[in-house]
């Protein structure tokens, strides 16, 4: 009889545990389908609580100069709307004189593929049947690049929401700490454990933000040192690209080494692409482990995954926000008991202590 029980108990366990499962994945698809359809609304309000978020250190730093609340915030937000607008003005110049000269660049390069190509037929190597031409068409990295320049053109223009939203953001968070007091209590560990986690956020948005700034300025005056065209786009597609790491700087340097093979030749676009390696294996690999404290903490996999599913969700502005979302949600799940198990298969080197860029 007490055999039949515990047979009964393990079949009920296992009955609980797939029902839990198929509940757990309903949501999940749920959530997804809903981040989809809500994506007008919700990419503008990611970009402000970004902003926010990377601009709290610069209202701190005033309200310890004894500014008033509202006079910092006025201040914090002047600051982000002059950044917008010079951003899009940037975005919007280089983009329309892109898209204008792309076809010329598109063509050209086309005239000195066809060269190999002819050289590939005369060998047997037909390229026919896999497309010809196309096989080699810059046109769809062009496009690529474009459509991501502009997405952030298209929120740049939500200007009025962005800031708005922001400015509540920044009010908000004045007292939110308080207002966590209050509503959890004695619980004093949960209101600890997510100021950790909102640190932990700013410091990497921050510094990300800074190295990403860095790259651009680096990457533009390198290509107009070189002499080669639209080297504001180019380090500004740098900049945004580098939030991507790994891959982030491979689609950011190809388009400007096909522009030189177009405008000078082989032998200038390997000294752009060397100058690309130089920019981003001091930044990568040197300078943003050294002020982080350690690498990024996601494996290569889990950024091409996340590349590819916050792209299918928010096309090519959710590629861009791929990498701080999944960073994000890593983070959240360090701090919380059930899941950090999740945040340890999701880092590319787990290690046994928490590393010093998470320790407060």
């Amino acid at each position: 009889m007490g055999v039949s029980d515990e047979m009964v108990a393990n079949e009920d366990r296992s009955r609980d545990r797939g029902a839990r499962f198929l509940i757990i994945a309903a949501s999940l698809i749920v959530v997804v389908a809903g981040l989809r359809a809500a994506g007008e609304l919700l990419l503008p309000f990611l970009v402000s609580v970004f902003l926010a978020i990377i601009s709290l250190p610069i209202m701190e730093w005033l309200k310890r100069w004894r500014v008033p609340i509202a006079l910092a915030v006025l201040l914090t937000v002047l600051t982000n709307i002059a950044i917008l607008v010079g951003l899009l003005v940037v975005v919007g110049q280089s983009l329309n004189e892109f898209t204008a000269a792309a076809p010329g660049y598109q063509a050209r390069l086309q005239e000195l593929m066809a060269a190999p190509l002819s050289w590939l037929q005369a060998r047997g190597v037909t390229t026919e049947e896999y497309g010809g031409m196309e096989l080699i068409n810059p046109g769809a990295l062009v496009d690529l690049v474009g459509a991501a320049l502009r997405a952030v053109a298209t929120i740049a223009q939500n200007t009025f929401l962005v800031i708005l939203t922001m400015v509540f953001i920044l009010f908000e968070a004045t007292g939110f700490t308080k207002k966590l007091r209050m509503a959890f209590g004695n619980r004093l560990q949960n209101v600890e454990r997510f100021g950790v986690m909102v640190k932990q956020v700013q410091r990497y948005l921050a510094i990300k933000t800074l190295i990403s700034v860095a790259t651009g300025i680096c990457v533009g005056l390198w290509v107009s040192l070189l002499g080669l065209g639209f080297p504001l786009l180019w380090g500004l597609v740098a900049a945004i690209f580098n939030y991507i790491p790994n891959l982030g700087s491979i689609l950011a340097a190809i388009p400007p080494v096909l522009f030189a093979i177009v405008q000078f030749g082989p032998g200038h676009a390997a000294v752009v692409a060397m100058g690309y390696l130089v920019i981003n294996v001091v930044f990568a690999n040197f300078l943003e482990p050294y002020l982080m404290g350690r690498r990024l903490g996601l494996s290569t996999l889990v950024v091409f995954l996340s590349l590819v599913f916050w792209g299918w969700v928010w096309g090519p502005v959710g590629m861009l926000l791929s990498v701080p979302l999944t960073v994000i949600i890593k983070i959240a799940l360090e701090n919380t008991e059930d899941f950090r198990w999740l945040a340890v298969m999701l880092d590319a080197s787990p290690r046994g202590s928490v590393p010093r860029f998470f320790r407060r």
